[in-house]
Parts: structure tokens; C-alpha cells; sequence
């Protein structure tokens, strides 16, 4: 089933967790990866201006805060469920440049801590997954950027959409019924975390 909503408006994430409850009856996952990234500038924090800002913000961390408290009341329902937030390896480096979309996923890294701790009593784990810079469709990423990238990584090669899927399975699966408030960094070993 494919819905289009827009995460940082409350009422779209509702009906996101509704109709996903009419469709399946329950809703086990949440995999928040909803994210403004390419299309925003690089440029000093001086130059990003309010509205770049609170356009990363609405997405990148609004959004994950609405869709986690969209699902909520069914998982508390049902005394399970699994919240995995998409965060970003950047927030280890320090990324200059980048400053709003950095702040963004440091964000998700503090949610994902603080939401674990509220939730867990109901069964819910709240993990979190930051991946290197992964080629797909649309990537405006610098060469220079790629470059530094391949260099600073202990497997040297591009990194791909489906290098998240193992962790992805394995935070969404029973397997991880005890683990929470974790981040997993997963960028070939540039970051060690």
C-alpha cells in the first residue's frame, strides 16, 4: 500500500498510522527515512537562512517526532513494536557545510535515546541507523565529498542502498527484542562509534 503524505504535517501522519490500521490491523514498524538532503545548499552556517533551516527541521526531525507519536497508541495497544529512525554518520564528523542538515540528524540521535527510555514499558524499542554517504538516485554529494569518502573508509568502495538492509531487518526483527536507544553506524568504517 502506498500513501503520500507529508511527515511534518500532524494530520497526514495520522492518517499515515489509520489507514495502515485498516489495511493490516496493526502497525509493527516504523522505519522513519523521510529526509530533506538533496536538495539542500552546502554553504557556512552564516549564509543558511531561517527557512533552509526550518525546511531540514520540519523533515528531517518534525517529521520522525509526528509519524513515532502517530504510531503509538496502536503499538502500546498491541505491547510491541519497533521505531527505527534514519540518522546520518555526518553527525560524527562534524560535516561542515552542512550545518541544518547535520543539527537535523544529531536531533534524531537525541529522540532516539529519549524515546526509547518513554516507550520501552510498552514493549517498543526505538533504535536508530547512521549510514555514510550511499550512492542512489538524485545524490548531489561533491566529487571531492565521494572522494574523501572512499579514502577515509576502511572498505574502500561506494556504499549502496542495500548495505542498511541487514541492520534494518535485524533492529526490525524479534532478534532485537532487547535492544534500544542504540545508534548503529553503518559507513564501511569510516566512523567508529
Amino acid at each position: 500500500m502506498a500513501l503520500k503524505i507529508d511527515v511534518a504535517n500532524e494530520d497526514d501522519t495520522a492518517r499515515m498510522a489509520e489507514e495502515t490500521v485498516r489495511a493490516f490491523g496493526r502497525i509493527d514498524i516504523l522505519v522513519n527515512n523521510a529526509a530533506i538532503f538533496i536538495n539542500l545548499q552546502r554553504h557556512p552556517f552564516y549564509e543558511i537562512t531561517a527557512e533552509e533551516w526550518d525546511r531540514a527541521s520540519g523533515v528531517n526531525i518534525k517529521g520522525p517526532f509526528l509519524c513515532a507519536k502517530a504510531v503509538f497508541p496502536r503499538m502500546k495497544t498491541q505491547g510491541s513494536g519497533k521505531i527505527i529512525n534514519i540518522s546520518s554518520s555526518t553527525v560524527f564528523w562534524g560535516t561542515p557545510m552542512f550545518l541544518h542538515y547535520v543539527a537535523s540528524k544529531a536531533a534524531l540521535i537525541g529522540m532516539t535515546r529519549s524515546l526509547a527510555r518513554e516507550v520501552g514499558e510498552y514493549g517498543i524499542s526505538v533504535n536508530a541507523i547512521a549510514p555514510g554517504l550511499v550512492q542512489h538516485e538524485g545524490q548531489n554529494a561533491p566529487k571531492e565529498l565521494t572522494e574523501f569518502q572512499l579514502n577515509v573508509r576502511s572498505i574502500k568502495r561506494i556504499q549502496t542502498p542495500d548495505d542498511l538492509l541487514g541492520a534494518l531487518v535485524y533492529l526490525a526483527s524479534s532478534d532485537s527484542d532487547f535492544v534500544t536507544g542504540q545508534t548503529l553506524v553503518i559507513d564501511g568504517g569510516s566512523v567508529f562509534h
